[in-house]
């Protein structure tokens, strides 16, 4: 029995009624709570959206269901019933999703990295990270899920679909092997502490920064800015360098082949100097030691430490260039050179 128009009009107005005053209640109730506890501003943003539209398809689709005809039979309704339920899905998987995700950037917003010790920072970033697009996936999953299950057509066939899945899922894990092999590398990835954002790594030659951790490629940016695009299953599978994994402070040396006639205590001395002005300089080692002397020249080393690796690598430079300088102009008979004697006889 088809309910009159007056009575659709009624129902009609007092679905969107219900559904304003929810959303009022809900607006000042969220009012109150960003001025106890402002970082739920964030979630009130993203939320209002997804919210706003829920709140109205469940009005209109409990609208829909209590004036559709109860004898059934009807298409347009059914559709306007299963379009409803769809949207219905949707929104709220929209939702659940801006609830998700807001949780965890409040774990990434506590772990700064604008310090100077900011390895465990790094490490909870990274997580997070790798756990917000599986967040995604996951409810995305879900909602397509439930919205196939929407469908009649879909319900009737699950049985069938539930007794081929034994096979489909043997097929599917050959098919995508190596995807497989790359998300759980990925997942690997972001608990093992293997490599974290922002370290630094020298792989395929190659030195750079781990810029983007995701579930089946790792991004590392080159010194150059180049980007250097590995799969997860490499850094698994393949040896390479990580400078960082549990501090930012490195060692590095500066190498000089010099002559005998080099004053190592005056150059020692000279490093003393350099090493006093070098805003670089974390403090903590500045090592002159002679390390070789054959094959007609002695080598000495200067062993120095910085607070990360790009100030590392400045700092050697800096010092290269100063003692060359100091070499050249000060000390002109510790350059290398080659010595040729001639028997008369």
């Amino acid at each position: 029995m088809a309910v009159s128009p007056v009575n659709a009009l009624v129902a009609a107005g007092s679905a969107l009624g219900g559904a304003l005053v929810l959303i009022l209640v809900v607006h000042l109730l969220a009012k109150v709570l960003v001025r106890r506890w402002p970082p739920a501003d964030e979630l009130v943003r993203t939320a209002k959206l997804p919210f706003r539209a829920l709140v109205l398809i469940l009005a209109v689709n409990g609208w829909v269901a209590g004036v559709r005809p109860h004898d059934g039979g009807d298409l347009w309704w059914d559709a306007a019933g299963l379009g409803c339920r769809v949207l219905a899905i949707s929104a709220g998987a929209w939702l659940l999703a801006a609830a998700l995700l807001f949780v965890e950037d409040l774990g990434m917003g506590r772990a700064r990295t604008d310090t100077r010790d900011n390895r465990v920072a790094r490490r909870v970033r990274t997580q997070v990270l790798i756990i917000r697009r599986l967040t995604v996936a996951a409810v995305v999953v879900m909602a397509v899920g439930a919205i196939l299950l929407s469908f009649p057509g879909v319900r009737a066939v699950g049985a069938s679909v539930l007794a081929s899945a034994g096979l489909i899922s043997v097929v599917a894990a050959l098919a995508a092997q190596s995807t497989l092999a790359n998300v759980f590398a990925g997942l690997q990835l972001a608990f093992n502490d293997a490599i974290k954002i922002d370290d630094v790594v020298i792989v395929e030659e190659e030195w750079g920064w781990i810029e983007e951790i995701t579930l089946s490629y790792v991004v590392v940016r080159l010194w150059d800015d180049r980007r250097l695009i590995l799969p997860c299953t490499y850094f698994t599978t393949t040896p390479f360098q990580n400078w960082t994994r549990r501090n930012s402070e490195l060692l590095g040396a500066v190498e000089l082949d010099l002559d005998w006639d080099v004053d190592t205590d005056a150059l020692r001395l000279e490093l003393d100097r350099i090493m006093a002005t070098a805003d670089l300089w974390d403090g903590r080692v500045a090592h002159f030691q002679v390390v070789d002397a054959v094959g007609g020249y002695v080598r000495v080393r200067v062993l120095l430490t910085a607070v990360d690796a790009p100030t590392l690598f400045d700092l050697r430079c800096h010092v290269r260039e100063a003692l060359v300088r100091w070499l050249r102009t000060e000390a002109p008979q510790g350059l290398p050179r080659q010595r040729l004697r001639i028997d008369p006889s």
